[in-house]
């Protein structure tokens, strides 16, 4: 019913804009003068003011009509349910507006006064979810009548339309980019005060000194590992550890891909070379995962054991008995895909830093007697350095923020080590693993994953910044 309204809404501001179209233009016709504006400026006017208004208003009624309807319901309660728990009267409204929607209500079993509450209750939910529902139709109608009402007869030859639709334009951008910034806003208000209530149990020195991560909420003080420990620093080691191996993958592949693009390869190889190699960039990033974990690691996982058992019984015994118990989950795995991922964004920036180059400088390399690798290695790649860096930066920052493919092939151990064939957590994985199924929000173990997403947000915060300020400081200008 709701997509029915906004349908005749948008029907009825096109007949508005119909309308005022035409009388621009038979306006027009009779004016000796030049109009100031198009006739189509004239029909989006008066289109304007007969839709956006009563959109504003169906978008308030389908945000808060529902909350509208929570707060009459809780203002009128019968007295057996004011003197229940808080919790138990908000469980109580869910289940009235459950049934009044013809939902299954929850499994709280009630007193038969309160059976009967939950039906009288439950009625009254209907009709006030109806009468909100239709008065807020009915007073978007009206609104967008009236806006039709007031453009229509402003409609003349020398009306500024052309201004008013430009002014509601650039409002639309200031308001789109307001919403943009106080959303950043609120995301890292909401980061910082989770943040700080995290820290005010936890010591911040013990957070990112400590070497012992065990994120433990006892029952009982006798309890087992009682003793959480919420040192982040194995979290820090295997998420640079899975960052590294990804850019000894990324970094040359993408960067030598984007020299072969940018100078050797030809208009035809390109053409198809770019895209298909781009493809990569559009795969989600579950399905690397998917591929890491059942290609990828059972791969490596055969091809270190078939090594163990070469060198068994030899003088590297030990290493091939080490080699013979690798398993899928590793650091390698995951570090090798998470490259492959980022291969087409390190090779699209590079390509497209590479062919910023001015053609002069290739020319006058040429001139000189250069070969085209002469003209790379010691005229191109130095004028584009400082882009390059800024995109590896940027893909560094995009490795450490990666959540699928470590979630799935890095496995959940936290440890200090840097051996690729171990298993490895990162601070991605664990931010899942603590905010996943019902939590409450007033114990360490579950503000600790706000702590790390702090850290996480300041760490590649501040790759950016770098990234740029390397470009700004060392870009060189060219005539």
């Amino acid at each position: 019913m709701v997509w029915i309204v906004f349908l005749g809404l948008l029907l009825f501001s096109f007949g508005t804009y119909v309308l005022a179209r035409r009388k621009a233009v038979a306006g027009a016709k009779g004016s000796q003068g030049r109009p100031h504006s198009l006739a189509g400026y004239h029909g989006a006017y008066a289109a304007l003011w007969s839709a956006v208004p009563a959109l504003v208003l169906l978008f308030l009624l389908v945000a808060f009509g529902g909350r509208l309807e929570t707060a009459l319901l809780s203002a009128d309660l019968p007295a057996a349910v004011q003197q229940m728990p808080a919790q138990n009267r908000e469980l109580f409204i869910n289940d009235v507006q459950a049934v009044a929607r013809g939902d299954r209500p929850s499994d709280t079993v009630y007193a038969p006064a309160l059976q009967q509450a939950l039906k009288d209750k439950a009625a009254e939910s209907a009709r006030l979810s109806q009468m909100i529902t239709w008065s807020g139709w009915a007073l978007a109608g009206v609104l967008a009548v009236l806006g039709a009402v007031l453009a229509l007869p402003r409609i003349a030859p020398q009306f500024r339309a052309r201004n008013r639709v430009e002014g509601w334009i650039s409002g639309l951008l200031v308001l789109c980019s307001t919403v943009a910034v106080l959303t950043t806003l609120g995301i890292v208000a909401s980061l910082l005060y989770e943040s700080l209530r995290f820290f005010a149990e936890v010591s911040p020195v013990e957070f990112l000194f400590g070497t012992h991560w065990s994120p433990q909420i006892a029952m009982r003080a006798d309890q087992v590992g009682s003793s959480g420990g919420f040192g982040a620093v194995p979290l820090f080691v295997g998420t640079f550890l899975i960052m590294i191996i990804a850019m000894l993958v990324a970094a040359p592949v993408g960067l030598f891909s984007a020299i072969y693009l940018s100078e050797y390869a030809n208009r035809f190889t390109r053409a198809w070379v770019k895209p298909v190699l781009e493809i990569l960039a559009g795969v989600p990033t579950v399905v690397y995962g998917f591929f890491a974990a059942l290609t990828v690691g059972p791969a490596f996982r055969a091809f270190f054991n078939m090594i163990g058992q070469g060198l068994v019984g030899g003088p590297l015994d030990g290493l091939g008995y080490y080699l013979l118990g690798v398993q899928n989950q590793m650091a390698l795995v995951a570090g090798v895909v998470m490259g492959i991922m980022l291969i087409p964004f390190v090779s699209s920036l590079s390509d497209d830093i590479l062919n910023s180059v001015p053609q002069s400088l290739r020319d006058g390399s040429y001139a000189m007697g250069a070969t085209k690798s002469e003209t790379v290695k010691k005229v191109l790649l130095p004028a584009a350095l400082p882009g390059i860096a800024a995109a590896m930066l940027l893909a560094i920052s995009r490795a450490i923020g990666e959540t699928m493919i470590v979630t799935m092939a890095a496995g959940l151990q936290a440890k200090i080590t840097a051996n690729p064939l171990d298993t490895v957590t990162t601070v991605t994985v664990q931010i899942v693993t603590l905010l996943t199924g019902d939590q409450e929000f007033d114990s360490a173990k579950t503000l600790s994953a706000f702590g790390l997403g702090l850290t996480l947000f300041v760490v590649t915060l501040l790759l950016n910044i770098i990234a740029l300020r390397i470009v700004q400081a060392y870009r060189e200008q060219y005539d």
